[in-house]
């Protein structure tokens, strides 16, 4: 069997070529490379490749405090103590940010107004799962999955979508989730693997097919297959993944004055732009972060909320400043299970709500744009009585994501049972 390519697992090949790119792995120089992958530096070439990251904000975000709907007066009426102050000119105190005369971003989004305006950020109102449920654990299952109200789906959407674009001699780092698990939309046939941290390069990968997560990461896979005959030729493949492990990511430093946040999360987005500048065959992302349910004392400019957004604003526009040129080839997307309940509650904050607000950010986007029909805040357009109405199916959002940007053909199977008739996209990627 050629060292060019093996295949440890059922589907799952390894080609050396992957962490060739534009002069190597990016994280580590040419003296450092085993003999094998200097040969082949001068000999490989790989076409740019669109990539996709998803950013799942667990907990249920409050999408009327993040984009504020400062032009509905019931906004205020319904928030007397959590609602954002209407944009003014002059004076020091922190309000809505304006968009485009309705809607503002919450202050401590204010790093992301400069990509809003640039055309390089949009933004979805009025969006999320048409799925009733106000479960958390549901809710997140269903917008994973991609079948909103059906528990038996096994797989994730995201997942399906990569077994529809087929590739020879894929990348095992392909699909990548930053976090200690698979989560659910990553699960299915097509080859995907978790990094809890670059810092100690943990890897655990799930075996094509079978849905399940294998301890280890590629060695322990690799070590399962029942082909004997192939032991031993996995050697390059391990020792390109060695590369990575050893590499010092302490040394990284972020391209045009970027500053990511020293969080969880902004050490999460930081290690996402060095897996997409370390050209390993990285085409999509995962990276989720907590603490949104915010019952009580959600906070208006300031709280609970505030420090959350502070947070995702900054690890945003450090991850757009970092990537460059390269964001032309990206899209980043934002979603959470379900909104808040338009009044506050008892406890100065808010409770499971219904739509919600997506962000969609990158180089093919349609920026500078709120999308979406808004449904209004009068009593009688709220949802049951008390939540923000949805108008626009998430599925139509990720679903143009996927057409237009990574190049999926057909979304039937990666949505099945929706109508995912392209016209009724909200129209935020370029063709």
């Amino acid at each position: 069997m050629s060292h060019e390519c093996c295949e440890g697992v059922r589907g799952l090949k390894f080609s050396r070529r992957y962490f060739l790119k534009q002069g190597g792995v990016a994280m580590v120089g040419m003296s450092a490379m085993p003999a094998f992958l200097q040969r082949a530096v001068a000999a490989t070439e790989m076409p740019n490749k669109k990539q996709l990251v998803v950013l799942f904000q667990r907990g249920a975000a409050d999408g009327l405090n993040i984009v504020v709907p400062f032009g509905e007066p019931n906004y205020y009426r319904m928030r007397p103590s959590i609602a954002i102050p209407q944009p003014k000119r002059g004076g020091s105190d922190p309000c809505a940010i304006d968009l485009d005369g309705f809607f503002g971003l919450h202050p401590s989004l204010a790093p992301l107004e400069p990509l809003f305006h640039h055309n390089q950020l949009a933004i979805v109102h009025a969006a999320g799962s048409p799925d009733p449920t106000r479960s958390h654990f549901d809710a997140q299952d269903f917008m994973e999955s991609g079948t909103p109200g059906l528990k038996a789906t096994d797989d994730g959407w995201l997942n399906r979508a990569l077994e529809i674009v087929p590739e020879e001699n894929a990348s095992p780092f392909r699909a990548v989730a930053m976090g200690p698990n698979l989560p659910r939309m990553l699960r299915g046939g097509a080859p995907a693997i978790a990094l809890p941290d670059l810092k100690q390069f943990k890897v655990m990968a799930q075996a094509p097919g079978s849905g399940q997560v294998v301890e280890g990461g590629f060695e322990a896979m690799y070590s399962q297959t029942v082909d004997h005959a192939l032991h031993g030729t996995g050697t390059e493949t391990f020792e390109a993944i060695d590369l990575l492990r050893n590499a010092d990511p302490a040394k990284y430093q972020p391209e045009n004055g970027a500053q990511y946040p020293t969080s969880k999360l902004g050490q999460s987005i930081q290690q996402i732009g060095q897996l997409l500048k370390a050209n390993i065959g990285v085409e999509v992302l995962f990276v989720d972060c907590g603490g949104w349910d915010n019952h009580v004392n959600e906070g208006g400019v300031q709280g609970q909320l505030s420090n959350l957004l502070k947070d995702l604003g900054q690890g945003l526009n450090a991850f757009h400043q970092d990537m460059g040129d390269r964001m032309q080839d990206i899209v980043f997307v934002t979603m959470s299970e379900f909104g808040r309940t338009a009044k506050e509650n008892g406890n100065r904050g808010t409770d499971h709500g219904h739509a919600n607000c997506m962000f969609v950010m990158g180089g093919d986007v349609k920026g500078g744009r709120v999308y979406g029909k808004w449904p209004g805040l009068d009593d009688h357009q709220l949802n049951e009585g008390r939540d923000l109405a949805l108008t626009t199916d998430f599925r139509s959002v990720v679903g143009e994501v996927l057409t237009k940007h990574i190049g999926v053909k057909d979304l039937k199977t990666v949505f099945p049972g929706f109508d995912n008739n392209p016209h009724k996209f909200p129209g935020l990627i370029k063709a």
